[in-house]
C-alpha cells in the first residue's frame, strides 16, 4: 500500500508542492487582511476593491499565456519557475509601503506578474515529472500542499494579529516563508525541458490526442465567468457579523478542507475520470454559492466554508489534470497558459462584475451569478464530454 501511496509523487513533485505551499503560507497571511486593509486602512471603496483584485487576476492571466509560450520556446522550465517566484516573494514587502490603494494595485500587480510567469512552466514541469496515468493523484497532491500553505497562512496572520502587530507588520513577515520558498526551488528542483521547442502557435495548435483542448476551455470558461474573487465571501463573512477572528478562521476551514481531500480528489479522477470529477466540483461551487447569496446565519456561513473547500479539491488540481491530457508536450507549458489565462482574463470580469453588483444590487447578487454560471458549465461539460474516445478514456 505504501508503495501505491507513493506513485506518481516524485522528487520534482514533492518539492514543488513544498515550494507551493510555502508560497501559499506567505500569500494567504496577506489575503484575508488586504480586504480589511484596502477598506479599512486606505479607505478604498467596494468597487475599488474588486477592480484591484480583477485587474491583478487579468496581469496574471495575461503573463501565463506569455510565459507559457516563452517556456515552451525557449525549451526550459526552471527559470520561469524560479523568477516567478521571487518576483511574488519581493511583492509581500511591497504591499506594506502602500499608503494608498494606487499604490496597493502596484503591489499586488508585482505578486501577479510572478504568479503568471511560473504557472504555466511549473504545471508542464509537474506533467513532465511524473507518468501520465498518475497526472491526477500529482496535480492534486500539488494542490493539496499548496492548500495546506493556505491554511497555515490566515492562522499565522490571525496569530499576529492578537499579538498586536499592525496589517503592514504581517505584510513584511509574510517575505520569510516565500523566500525560504525560492531558496529550496533553485537549489533542489530540476529542469525537465519538453521534447523540443514548439512552434510559435496558440491556441489553435495546442491540442493532443484527444483533440478537445478548446471545448473544455470554452466550458470552463462559463463557469470563470460567475467565479469572482474569493475576497466577496470574506467581506460576506464580515456583513454577517463575523469578526476579524472569526472571518480568518473561517477561510483558514475551506483551505484545511480543500488540503485534506485535494489528493484523493486527484486519485480518485485518476480512476473515475477527470470529467465526472470536475463536474461533480462545478456542482458543489453551483450549491455552495447558491448558499452563499441566501445564508444569514453564522452557522450557515461556517458550514458554507467548509463544504467550498470541497469545490477546489475536486476542481482545480483535476482542471490542470484535464489540460496536460487535452495537450502535447512539447506546447504543454502554452496549453496551461492559455487555459488558465482566459479562466483568470474571465475572472478580471466576474470581480469587477461582482464589485457592481454588490455594490449597485444586491450583496447576494454576485453569488447567484457564481451559481447559475457553475451549473451551466457542469451541463455542458457532461454533454460535451458524453462520448469519449478510446485514446481519451483516462478523462
Amino acid at each position: 500500500m505504501k508503495l501505491k501511496l507513493k506513485e506518481g509523487l516524485t522528487r520534482n513533485v514533492v518539492l514543488l508542492g513544498v515550494v507551493s505551499g510555502l508560497t501559499d503560507i506567505s500569500s494567504e497571511m496577506l489575503y484575508p487582511l488586504v480586504p480589511l486593509f484596502l477598506t479599512v486602512t486606505l479607505h478604498a471603496p467596494m468597487s475599488v476593491v474588486g477592480v484591484i483584485e480583477g485587474a491583478a487576476e487579468a496581469t496574471a492571466s495575461l503573463i501565463k499565456i506569455a510565459g507559457g509560450w516563452w517556456s515552451d520556446k525557449m525549451g526550459k522550465r526552471k527559470p520561469f519557475v524560479v523568477w516567478g517566484y521571487g518576483l511574488s516573494s519581493v511583492a509581500k514587502p511591497l504591499m506594506a509601503l502602500a499608503f494608498a490603494w494606487p499604490a496597493a494595485l502596484a503591489a499586488r500587480v508585482v505578486d501577479r506578474v510572478g504568479k503568471g510567469l511560473r504557472t504555466s512552466a511549473r504545471d508542464a514541469l509537474v506533467a513532465a515529472s511524473t507518468p501520465k496515468e498518475h497526472w491526477g493523484k500529482a496535480f492534486g497532491f500539488h494542490r493539496a500542499m499548496d492548500t495546506a500553505g493556505a491554511a497555515l497562512g490566515p492562522l499565522a496572520a490571525l496569530l499576529l494579529l492578537n499579538l498586536g502587530l499592525s496589517y503592514r507588520k504581517i505584510f513584511v513577515i509574510a517575505f520569510i516563508p516565500a523566500v525560504i520558498g525560492v531558496i529550496v526551488l533553485a537549489k533542489a528542483v530540476r529542469e525537465v525541458p519538453p521534447p523540443a521547442p514548439a512552434k510559435n502557435r496558440f491556441a489553435g495548435g495546442l491540442g493532443g490526442p484527444c483533440g478537445e483542448f478548446r471545448p473544455f476551455t470554452v466550458c470552463y470558461a462559463v463557469f470563470a465567468l460567475g467565479n469572482s474573487s474569493d475576497i466577496f465571501l470574506l467581506l460576506k463573512a464580515k456583513n454577517s457579523g463575523f469578526s476579524t477572528t472569526h472571518m480568518i478562521l473561517a477561510y483558514a476551514g475551506y483551505n484545511v478542507v480543500y488540503a485534506l481531500f485535494a489528493g484523493p480528489a486527484g486519485w480518485l479522477s485518476d480512476r473515475l475520470g477527470k470529467i465526472k470529477t470536475i463536474v461533480f466540483g462545478f456542482a458543489v461551487f453551483a450549491g455552495v454559492y447558491a448558499g452563499f447569496a441566501f445564508a444569514s446565519s453564522s452557522a450557515a456561513i461556517w458550514a458554507l466554508f467548509a463544504a467550498y473547500g470541497f469545490y477546489g479539491a475536486f476542481t482545480e488540481g483535476v482542471a490542470k489534470a484535464i489540460v496536460a491530457d487535452l495537450s502535447a508536450p512539447e506546447s504543454r507549458a502554452t496549453a496551461m497558459g492559455v487555459f488558465q489565462g482566459a479562466a483568470g482574463l474571465l475572472a478580471f470580469a466576474a470581480s469587477s462584475l461582482a464589485g457592481f453588483l454588490w455594490t449597485y444590487v444586491s450583496p447576494s447578487a454576485p453569488f447567484a451569478l457564481g451559481a447559475v454560471c457553475a451549473a451551466a458549465s457542469a451541463l455542458l461539460l457532461a454533454a460535451t464530454f458524453r462520448n469519449l474516445r478510446a485514446e481519451c478514456r483516462s478523462l
